[in-house]
């Protein structure tokens, strides 16, 4: 910082000098008078001193040559301007009898304007155009995806970039003619990407990650035919949230099955959190965790993070502490179990929530299926602990986090959240807390799920097991089902269960071919796919409804109101009476009360008459 200080206060004030003298040049016609000239050399000092000490003012020998902008020119002017004003008051008080003409003052201060720019653009001038095209090996050619407002600030931020980039063209479906922007060549890909990578000798093209997961996938398989490596520019949210630390990124999964981003009433999120005191359980997962960054962000009065993993819960302190937005005081880190009354009626207790968020739970449907007793455990009695003790408690609002496994279910850990979601909505029709379930389908590199597995498998040179060719699931990034969560949270009245429009199911042999394009292979002749056959529990597709539910009413432009008739609360507890009752039973028999348990709730759900389906 010293040595820009002395830098910039050299080049500066040489600058100012020499304006004030071509101020003299100018307003007397390069035939200066002698008595003019003596008068020059007598205030240059005074000029230099008042210049110097407006620049100081304004921040002039603060600001970086290379990323000049226009606030900078702003200040260039509040610096010129104001310190014509001041001379003009001190000649006319140094030089009553000859004052120095009025206009020298205006011609220096406008010189001197053009003079600040001049020199910090031409050194972004000679570093960002000049000394690439001197030395252009030791850049990457790069083009850029689209020409909207989002390209341009790709543009402006490359110099900031550890890499070094040299933009050779924009490439855009729409344009027509010959356009430069910045310098730069428009394009259009019509004659093909091979075509365009060779004209322009390009190697890399970055995208912007607000593009769609459509255009993406499509933007990704061009790439893969001409050669191009595809990078992503995070937005400006993503690098402030933490969710990614470089400037430039690779492709990833969630950007080709991302969709358009919902409208979110933000005023009904700041009302459902902000200033509130909040518990998060299963905070440690990969729902709970995002949960608690997206709470952080709305800033609640206090934050309480709740795992039985106290590895789990100490990553994720390590990882919030880091952040410079996030106000430590207003989070506490609860290590217990759902399923543990006394633990949960402590943290209860000494932190007083008014909100619960409930994402605790045993999701990874194969090893449930083995350990029903776990399932039924954790799945539907913690659930229960939770709410009962968030209706003791006094919480003004309960949010389960449900899953579309509850849909006619034939798995354990499916059959279980469906007890859950009965449990939580006979709760609400016997309680002052507002209990509101929500319902989804898959996420995203969530633990354990099959992202992270396929990856894997990549890496260790395949071949990527998929259960069977025509399974398909629905699909959400993270960040947006937690966005959805939270919304639902806010606007759902008590009993609801609100399941997320979840959009067009994926193929899973889909998304495996995509993770090896991503990962600079090809499907088969690098990695190959091989079929083992579906795994107890699973089926070929998942819903997200229940035959009555395929009518509901939209709430918002993405998140449905499912069923509205809960149970009787006394038949649930009874349903829960015979569940605890197979603590002590072999597994077959736990399984076959869980199932007839389950047998009664579905037939219920499917009787229930349809709901007519009002429009958003």
């Amino acid at each position: 910082m010293t040595r820009r200080f002395w830098v910039s206060f050299a080049a500066i004030l040489a600058a100012d000098a020499a304006c004030y003298a071509a101020a003299f040049l100018v307003r007397f016609e390069f035939e200066i008078p002698a008595v003019r000239v003596n008068q020059l050399v007598h205030t240059l000092g005074v000029v230099l001193a008042v210049k110097f000490a407006i620049g100081l003012a304004t921040g002039e020998y603060r600001r970086s040559f290379r990323y000049v902008s226009m606030e900078d020119a702003f200040w260039f002017g509040v610096r010129a301007g104001g310190s014509a004003i001041v001379l003009y008051v001190l000649y006319w008080a140094l030089y009553p009898g000859l004052p120095i003409p009025r206009s020298i003052i205006l011609i220096d201060a406008v010189l001197c304007f053009l003079a600040d720019g001049l020199i910090r653009n031409g050194y972004r001038f000679v570093t960002e155009t000049v000394r690439p095209r001197l030395s252009p090996d030791g850049h990457e050619r790069v083009l850029i995806y689209g020409t909207d407002d989002t390209a341009l600030r790709i543009l402006r931020s490359l110099p900031g970039v550890g890499k070094r980039f040299r933009v050779v063209g924009f490439v855009d479906e729409n344009v027509s003619g010959t356009r430069l922007i910045a310098g730069v060549p428009v394009v259009s890909p019509r004659r093909g990407w091979t075509k365009l990578a060779r004209r322009f000798n390009a190697n890399r093209l970055l995208i912007s990650s607000r593009i769609p997961g459509r255009t993406f996938r499509d933007l990704l398989e061009h790439c893969a035919e001409a050669g191009l490596k595809a990078h992503v520019i995070p937005e400006t949210t993503e690098l402030v949230d933490g969710r990614y630390k470089l400037g430039i990124r690779d492709v990833t999964i969630s950007d080709l099955l991302r969709r358009e981003p919902a409208k979110l009433d933000r005023d009904a999120l700041h009302e459902h959190v902000t200033g509130q005191r909040v518990l998060v359980t299963g905070a440690a997962g990969s729902i709970g965790s995002e949960l608690c960054r997206q709470i952080l962000a709305l800033k609640p009065a206090s934050l309480v993070l709740f795992d039985q993993s106290e590895f789990g819960i100490f990553t994720l302190q390590q990882d919030l502490l880091r952040r410079s937005d996030v106000d430590a005081s207003r989070m506490h880190f609860v290590v217990g179990d759902v399923t543990d009354r006394v633990s949960v009626a402590r943290a209860m207790q000494r932190h007083e929530p008014q909100r619960v968020f409930h994402a605790a739970a045993y999701k990874h449907v194969p090893l449930m299926e083995d350990h029903p007793h776990e399932a039924i455990r954790n799945n539907v009695f913690g659930t229960k602990c939770v709410a009962d003790l968030a209706d003791e408690f006094g919480v003004e609002r309960f949010v389960l986090i449900s899953t579309d496994k509850v849909v006619k279910p034939s798995s354990v850990m499916g059959s279980t959240k469906l007890v859950a979601e009965k449990y939580v909505q006979a709760k609400a029709a016997h309680s002052q807390t507002r209990f509101v379930t929500v319902r989804f389908g898959n996420v995203l590199n969530s633990a354990g799920s099959v992202v992270p597995i396929f990856r894997s498998q990549i890496e260790a040179g395949g071949p990527i097991t998929v259960t069977h060719p025509d399974m398909v699931r629905f699909f959400m990034t993270i960040p947006e089902a937690v966005e959805l969560v939270l919304q639902a949270g806010a606007i759902g009245s008590t009993g609801d269960v609100l399941i997320l429009d979840m959009g067009e199911p994926v193929r899973i042999t889909d998304l495996a071919k995509d993770m090896i394009l991503l990962s600079g292979l090809r499907y088969p002749e690098d990695i190959d796919i091989a079929f083992t056959g579906m795994r107890p529990g699973e089926k070929l597709a998942e819903e997200l409804f229940y035959g009555a539910e395929e009518q509901s009413r939209k709430l918002h432009e993405k998140i449905f109101r499912g069923s509205n008739r809960p149970p009787q609360l006394i038949d649930v507890v009874r349903d829960l009476k015979r569940l605890e009752a197979t603590f002590e039973l072999p597994m077959n028999e736990a399984l076959a009360v869980l199932r007839d348990v389950i047998a009664g709730y579905v037939a219920a759900a499917e009787s229930e008459p349809a709901t007519r389906r009002i429009a958003a």
